[in-house]
């Protein structure tokens, strides 16, 4: 019976809030139908702290086999690098996840906060947070890059504050069911990180003409002027929507781009830093001087539909 065991160090609770929405397939099917063997997860084990310390034992001392070991949240390593900041009956929590990553066939970082150090992590970062083998973009977390867990993975990094549910559980039955989990250059799985937010959005075809709103509620695109990370971001959110219903540029909010390594970033999220009239951070791998020739034209040819907001989002 395969095992998971879920754990919380520098977190707020919004990836579990996420987990516990699966849809596809949802916790019921997933536990039941994989019979899979929760050992802990903060928000569903009603065990003592006498119990949980003897489950954490048996898993160091083998007794108890850990398929998947999940972390949620940065890893706490201040004051000093000591780990006091986070603690576990008295015990540093970063050794205490050190010690399960040993011993785990599959570790995945749930969340921003675990993979990068997220929030935590943000200037001036008072706890010296960081995530299990990264800090934002650099690899220097808890493990150096070369670690690997006893399946011969890296730390697998599901980014995203939170991340979508589905793509813990699905990463999770990949895993399970003997797939090969392909990784991009920060460890993240590219089955759910190798497309924009930008694509599938319900606003596209305004960005695609230039027709830009300068306030919030309109119908143009979120880029140019609001913030909207979308264009450079990786992640599912338009083509797996939250609650099989919609994202946050389908609702009017720019994307904050919390599936990247540098969330979040020192910024106006709801403003679009400009050089010029143009945005100072292009889409992702996108020339400036092409970009300013393609905008020109695309604006020239923009059909009155767009320019009459008639196009629903």
């Amino acid at each position: 019976m395969p095992t998971i065991f879920w754990i919380q160090s520098g977190a707020c609770s919004g990836d579990t809030m996420s987990f516990l929405n699966a849809n596809d397939p949802n916790l019921n099917q997933f536990f039941d139908l994989y019979s899979i063997q929760l050992l802990w997860h903060p928000s569903l084990s009603p065990i003592s702290e006498k119990e949980f310390e003897q489950l954490i034992e048996d898993i160091k001392n083998e007794k108890i086999p850990l398929d998947i070991f999940c972390v949620e949240g940065s890893i706490l390593t201040g004051p000093e690098e000591t780990g006091m900041f986070d603690t576990f009956l008295g015990r540093p929590k970063m050794e205490v996840v050190r010690e399960l990553c040993e011993k785990a066939n599959l570790v995945l970082a749930v969340g921003t906060c675990s993979s990068f150090g997220g929030i935590p992590a943000a200037p001036p970062n008072p706890t010296d947070a960081v995530g299990l083998q990264w800090f934002k973009d650099e690899p220097d977390g808890l493990f150096e890059l070369d670690w690997r867990s006893k399946s011969g993975y890296p730390v697998i990094n599901l980014a995203g504050c939170p991340v979508h549910p589905n793509t813990i559980v699905q990463t999770m039955l990949y895993h399970l069911t003997g797939q090969k989990i392909e990784l991009d250059h920060l460890n993240r799985p590219k089955l759910f990180y190798n497309s924009l937010i930008h694509q599938g959005c319900s606003r596209n075809e305004y960005h695609e003409f230039d027709i830009e709103d300068e306030n919030f509620g309109g119908r143009g695109c979120l880029f140019f002027n609001q913030g909207c990370e979308g264009p450079k971001t990786l992640g599912t959110c338009n083509l797996t929507l939250w609650n099989e219903k919609n994202s946050k540029p389908r609702a009017g909010v720019p994307c904050f781009g919390c599936t990247a390594s540098n969330f979040p970033k020192d910024k106006n999220l709801f403003k679009t830093k400009k050089l010029g009239d143009i945005p100072a951070e292009l889409p992702l791998g996108v020339n400036r001087a092409n970009y300013l020739a393609y905008k020109g034209l695309a604006k020239s040819a923009t059909p009155q539909r767009l320019k009459e907001r008639e196009v629903d989002v």
